[in-house]
């Protein structure tokens, strides 16, 4: 049986394509971005790749949103500051995000252990089951999995949590930035898949009111994620690929 392709590089072509015509000013603050219709037309590609790269510039404030309306250019002068988006090939960046994640979110999935409503905590749930969706679609679930963790932020109650992860953007998700050439299909499936395990201990803790139990699930979850981009950064130091 022929494997189907993941969408998400596909997704970050469109994403590279509307980024670059609203950083180049082709497409204005308050200008509506082409339908879904118009892109697929345009670009040969399915409304999932075109949902999942308009979800991607939402996250990272290029983009808003208005129910029944479309997706509009953000005004740049009402964004946040972002950390700009690391390149393939600056893992250190990379690495400094993810430590610097792991200093906050810790916290913060023990907070909202303590803190969570039973909405917020649905809330969670419901993101998990998104990236759940869009891992079996095939996709990489970036926009998801950065929802997951804005809704734990969010349910910390303490509004600097989320306004973090605003800033940072959706580049907090380090696999949108790199590609691991060394892994195989079944190998970045079984990645994701553990992620997602991961995720769910994650989601029990705060769902039982665990503050402890969730502080040490995000940290392993971060920790592990920073140990295998140190690898790979000590590899390209190295010389490997």
């Amino acid at each position: 049986m022929v494997q189907k392709k993941p969408s998400i590089n596909l997704a970050e072509r469109v994403m590279a394509r509307l980024s670059a015509d609203i950083r180049g000013g082709r497409l204005a603050p308050g200008a509506r971005l082409p339908t879904e219709q118009a892109l697929t037309s345009e670009l040969g590609v399915s409304r999932t790749v075109v949902r999942e790269a308009v979800a991607a510039l939402r996250a990272d404030g290029l983009v808003v949103t208005r129910r029944g309306s479309g997706a509009y250019v953000a005004d740049p002068a009402a964004g946040p500051f972002r950390i700009a988006a690391p390149r393939a090939a600056a893992l250190r960046d990379i690495l400094d995000v993810m430590e610097l994640r792991l200093a906050i979110e810790v916290e913060a999935a023990a907070f909202a252990a303590e803190r969570a409503s039973r909405k917020q905590v649905a809330a969670i749930r419901k993101a998990w089951r998104s990236i759940d969706s869009a891992l079996r679609r095939g996709e990489g679930a970036v926009a998801e999995d950065f929802a997951f963790h804005r809704a734990i932020a969010e349910a910390t109650g303490n509004r600097q949590f989320p306004g973090f992860l605003a800033y940072l953007g959706s580049h907090v998700i380090p696999r949108q930035s790199v590609r691991l050439s060394v892994d195989t299909p079944a190998e970045r499936r079984a990645y994701l898949r553990r992620i997602q395990a991961e995720h769910a201990r994650i989601m029990a803790a705060i769902g039982a009111g665990d503050a402890s139990e969730a502080r040490r699930a995000m940290r392993e979850h971060l920790t592990r994620s920073l140990d295998r981009y140190r690898t790979l950064a000590g590899g390209k130091r190295n010389g490997r690929r």
